[in-house]
């Protein structure tokens, strides 16, 4: 990263556009007691609640938000049961509107019965096949039986891509590590990683914000790169704003070693370039200089005052320039109210 007022673009390595929408949603069946209820009672909910036409406002909320961030690059995970064929496409347009890049997959699952995970499959490979950017996505071990999970094996090592899967975020998924010792690979991207109880190849994807929201744990990220693991900085789906997720990655290190650094926050978030090598050639120029890990660490509000991706300006001053950004919140308000009475009527 650059140390003056201009910097690269920022990545989210670990995103879920779909929950762009998930604010103000109405309060689930019953108050979650632990991660698993989490799941079931709220974001299992509202995926199953999403169409084409919510998927594609919430992508576009969530690519504004990203942008306005100065991030430039979205690695993003999604899942929506009820409308999976053409999702890919439609977060992949969205995105490409507002002029942020992406990298997608679908969440493989077997919650939804063996159906529905085979048409989860076909959407990534339909997806990949076409020349689409991305990943084949898996949501986590504990809801992935052994055929299935070959199945997605089998297909990224058919279309010569990684897989995006959910590992060890709770302890609801600590037999993982042992299901994929013999599984991943090094282009597999490993969401979360709390209770991995082993190393893997891959890369983790470090979500402080989330995994507080969530109450499952701290993964120690530190000690996975000073074993050789390559950690990148992702959201979970909570916006977008990468300097604030890296500033919350030092704080929650150092609450754990009063003598860490955010020199280390900040790699994770250099890292995810790696993952979106484009994104290093966009360029983001910010409100405050130095862009440097010790002043950033403990300097808030900065923001980018221009965005260029690959040479096209898609903000300035004003805001984005390719789409008008309120007339998107207003849309997507509107979505929203919609997305909730279907999440209303859906069978407790």
């Amino acid at each position: 990263m650059a140390d003056g007022s201009t910097t690269h673009g920022l990545v989210d390595a670990h995103h879920h556009l779909y929950s762009t929408l998930a604010r103000g949603m109405p309060a689930p069946p019953r108050a979650p007691s632990s991660f698993p209820e989490i799941l079931q009672l709220v974001w299992w909910r509202l995926d199953r609640a999403l169409d084409l036409d919510l998927i594609r406002w919430s992508a576009l909320l969530g690519a504004v938000e990203a942008l306005e961030a100065g991030t430039t690059a979205i690695v993003d995970h999604h899942s929506s049961p009820n409308a999976i064929e053409g999702s890919l496409d439609v977060i992949a347009d969205a995105c490409g509107e507002v002029g942020v890049r992406v990298r997608c997959c679908y969440e493989v699952t077997d919650r939804n019965g063996l159906d529905g995970a085979k048409v989860g499959l076909a959407e990534n490979e339909r997806f990949l096949r076409a020349g689409g950017d991305g990943f084949v996505g898996a949501h986590a071990c504990f809801t992935l039986s052994d055929e299935t999970l070959d199945a997605v094996c089998g297909l990224a090592s058919d279309v010569g891509a990684g897989v995006h899967i959910h590992v060890a975020e709770g302890t609801s998924d600590d037999r993982a590590g042992a299901r994929l010792a013999e599984r991943a690979r090094p282009d597999w991207l490993l969401a979360h990683a709390v209770h991995l109880d082993r190393p893997l190849p891959g890369t983790i994807a470090h979500n402080p914000r989330s995994n507080l929201n969530n109450a499952v744990g701290y993964g120690r990220p530190a000690e996975l790169a000073a074993a050789g693991a390559r950690v990148v900085l992702g959201t979970d789906g909570i916006g977008a704003d990468m300097l604030d997720e890296a500033r919350l990655a030092f704080a929650l290190h150092r609450s754990d070693d009063v003598q860490a650094s955010p020199e280390d926050a900040w790699s994770w978030l250099e890292a995810g370039t790696e993952l979106v090598p484009a994104a290093r050639d966009d360029a983001v120029t910010w409100s405050y200089a130095p862009m440097d890990p010790w002043h950033l660490a403990y300097t808030t509000g900065v923001r980018p005052l221009r965005v260029e991706v690959d040479g096209v300006l898609v903000l300035d001053e004003h805001g984005p320039t390719l789409v008008d950004a309120a007339e998107v919140r207003a849309k997507a308000a509107e979505a929203a109210m919609r997305l909730f009475q279907r999440m209303e009527d859906l069978p407790t």
